[in-house]
C-alpha cells in the first residue's frame, strides 16, 4: 500500500475500460499498525537476520520516508512490540492476582503465570524473538535492558505468590523460599522461550507444560 495523495480516478460509465483499483489512504493509527505487524511477522521467519527499515518498507511497498513518518528510528519500533508485550501480559497478569487467596490458591495463579507467557510466546513467534533477546542484537542497549526489567517484574509478581505458599509451611526462611522458586520459574520460561526461537519455532514453549509444572510446583 503508498503513502500517495493522488486522487482516485474516475471511470466514465461509457468506458468499456475494466476499473482500475484505487488504493484508499489508511485510516489515522492504521499505518502505524501495520508497520508493527510487518515488523513482527519478518521476526518470525526462521532465520532471519536483522531486519532493516529497507526490508521492512519494501514488504510494506512504501518508502523508507514515510516509514519514519510514524516512528523516528527503528528503535522506536521495536519499542512499540515490546509495549505491546508488556500490555498484554501484564494485563493478563493483573487479572490473575487480582483477588486475594490462600496458599493453595497462590501456587495455581503462580502456575497460571508461567502458562500465559509462554502461551503468549509460542501464538507471537516474532514476539518471542524480541523477549528473549534474538531481534535485539543489533538494536539499542536500552531495548535489551527493558526486556530484562520485564522478566524481573515477571519474577516479581511470581515471587509474591509464592511467598503465601511458603509462609504458609514450617521453612524459616519463606521469603527467600519464594525469591528461589521464583527465579527458578522465570528462568524455566525463559529457557523455554529462547528453545521456541534457537529451533525456528519448532520446540513449542507449552511442550509437556502441565507435567513440567507439577515438577516446579
Amino acid at each position: 500500500m503508498h503513502d500517495t495523495d493522488a486522487t482516485p480516478i474516475a471511470i466514465s460509465a461509457e468506458t468499456d475500460s475494466p476499473a482500475v483499483p484505487v488504493r484508499k489512504r489508511p485510516k489515522p493509527g492504521e499505518r502505524r499498525v501495520q508497520i508493527l505487524q510487518a515488523l513482527a511477522a519478518m521476526l518470525e521467519q526462521p532465520g532471519a537476520e536483522r531486519v532493516t527499515t529497507a526490508a521492512l518498507a519494501a514488504r510494506l511497498e512504501v518508502s523508507e520516508a514515510a516509514l519514519y513518518r510514524h516512528f523516528a528510528s527503528k528503535a522506536q519500533m521495536f519499542e512499540a512490540l515490546i509495549e505491546f508485550i508488556e500490555h498484554s501480559i501484564f494485563a493478563l497478569v493483573n487479572q490473575i492476582t487480582a483477588d486475594p487467596v490462600d496458599a493453595t490458591e497462590s501456587r495455581r495463579q503462580a502456575l497460571r503465570i508461567l502458562t500465559v507467557l509462554l502461551q503468549f510466546g509460542e501464538k507471537n513467534p516474532g514476539m518471542t524473538r524480541v523477549m528473549v533477546g534474538d531481534a535485539l542484537v543489533f538494536e539499542n542497549e536500552r531495548l535489551q535492558q527493558r526486556m530484562n526489567q520485564f522478566f524481573d517484574k515477571i519474577e516479581a509478581s511470581l515471587r509474591q505468590c509464592l511467598r503465601m505458599v511458603a509462609g504458609g509451611g514450617e521453612s524459616p526462611t519463606p521469603s527467600v523460599d519464594a525469591a528461589v522458586q521464583a527465579s527458578v520459574m522465570t528462568a524455566f520460561a525463559m529457557g523455554r522461550l529462547q528453545r521456541f526461537a534457537r529451533s525456528g519455532f519448532r520446540r513449542l514453549p507449552t511442550e509437556h507444560l502441565e507435567a513440567s509444572l507439577q515438577w516446579l510446583a
